[in-house]
């Protein structure tokens, strides 16, 4: 089967195309192997855009072009997926037999892989207040690729919060109003679930352990960021909640605060919840400390001068350091810690920082792996740390992939 992937971002649209064998009855996810014929980046939508795509003996695309919205991307990717675009009159994929969709925020309702059909959007569309940033541009791309591809192509949505459904209750409730709590769906839900299954999956196959058996405390850095508690291979608690702006400091958006911080804002600047609610997605993490970025890149580079982005790195670090220490705690213990996303997979000087002073807990780095440890593989702990420490690229793209092949096998 060949699929594409679509993962809509906030601003961003990452793709690919894989040739998976179906799932067989009965067979372990992960068991479809497949390779990647095409797939690509679009970043900065909504203006100039950056796109850079690639595919099998073909030369890769590279190019800024206005690009508006989500729904204008996926056009132009199955627009140069069939040779109609930018890149010659040749096909690049001659079918399709699906496409698979991440959506950030499932709720309580989706905690698998489904079909998309009319009912499954206007589901997704309800939760959109959850997921402003996220849910939004997934349901853009999903009614985009309907209209490209046709009514009769069959998509499935795969859900980052789906991996987090295992929290248990004291984990998973606020100390809220039961009633409104039930009411609403008020809870914890998580998210970037679809990363930490593919981390996951990439540590067990490292260290040769049975996933049923993976005890982690995984750290998902990006431009979003989280942490999850990982026992015996399924989620027992995590850094976001009802939505993803709880937990660590993140690129623009704040992670933890006091809640009556949007009542006092809201009243002293005489703006709506609304606003506030903006600025704390939108403006605040690294951004809002540094007054100047959102990447990690540029403030590493800047810090020794600039005050506001040596700010921003010890705050983030000294964050995520206080959640690995409390995760540690609630599992009584862990094998590894393990690092992915854009900053835990290409900063050494980062997840130096978050681990240092865990040495008391037989949590040691290694600075030489740490140093050459960069977007691959490995670990970069000690030989003789208790608790080891681990690099492992997480890639959505494959566990989107097979999810639909599976949930297709199963339908």
């Amino acid at each position: 089967m060949d699929v594409l992937v679509l993962n809509c971002g906030s601003s961003s649209l990452k793709f690919r195309v894989m040739a998976l064998d179906r799932a067989p009855a009965g067979a372990a996810h992960g068991e479809t192997p497949g390779r990647a014929l095409a797939g690509g980046l679009i970043e900065r939508i909504g203006g100039p855009a950056t796109l850079a795509f690639r595919a099998e003996g073909r030369p890769s695309l590279r190019e800024t072009a206005p690009v508006p919205g989500h729904d204008a991307a996926v056009a132009r990717v199955i627009a140069w997926l069939r040779g109609t675009g930018t890149g010659g009159p040749a096909p690049i994929v001659t079918s399709l037999d699906a496409v698979g969709h991440r959506v950030v925020h499932g709720g309580a309702r989706f905690v698998q892989p489904v079909l998309v059909d009319d009912r499954v959007l206007a589901a997704i569309e309800a939760l959109e207040a959850l997921a402003p940033l996220h849910n939004g541009p997934s349901l853009a791309g999903i009614r985009a690729a309907r209209v490209a591809l046709g009514p009769a192509m069959p998509m499935v949505a795969v859900f980052d919060t789906a991996f987090h459904a295992t929290l248990p209750d004291h984990a998973a409730h606020y100390a809220i109003p039961r009633d409104l709590a039930l009411r609403h769906g008020v809870r914890r839900y998580g998210f970037h679930g679809i990363a930490y299954r593919s981390a996951l999956a990439g540590y067990c196959a490292l260290t040769d352990t049975a996933p049923e058996r993976a005890t982690v405390v995984a750290l998902h850095l990006g431009n979003g960021c989280s942490v999850a508690a990982i026992r015996d291979g399924q989620s027992v608690d995590t850094s976001m909640g009802l939505t993803p702006l709880e937990g660590l400091v993140m690129g623009t958006r704040s992670g933890d605060l006091d809640p009556a911080i949007v009542g006092h804002l809201a009243r002293v600047e005489a703006v709506p919840v609304a606003t506030v609610e903006q600025w704390l997605n939108e403006r605040s993490g690294l951004l809002g400390l540094s007054g100047r970025s959102r990447d990690m890149r540029d403030l590493l580079e800047h810090e020794r001068e600039d005050p506001g982005a040596r700010l921003a790195v010890e705050v983030f670090c000294y964050r995520a350091r206080k959640y690995v220490g409390a995760y540690l705690a609630a599992l009584g213990g862990a094998e590894a810690v393990v690092f992915s996303g854009g900053i835990g997979e290409h900063a050494p000087a980062v997840r130096a920082r978050i681990c240092a002073g865990l040495e008391w807990c037989g949590l040691a780095l290694d600075p030489t792996r740490n140093a050459a440890t960069v977007g691959v593989p490995g670990r970069i702990s000690h030989d003789a740390a208790r608790i080891h420490a681990f690099v492992v690229p997480a890639d959505e793209e494959a566990v989107i992939a097979r999810d639909a092949v599976e949930c297709l096998s199963r339908a």
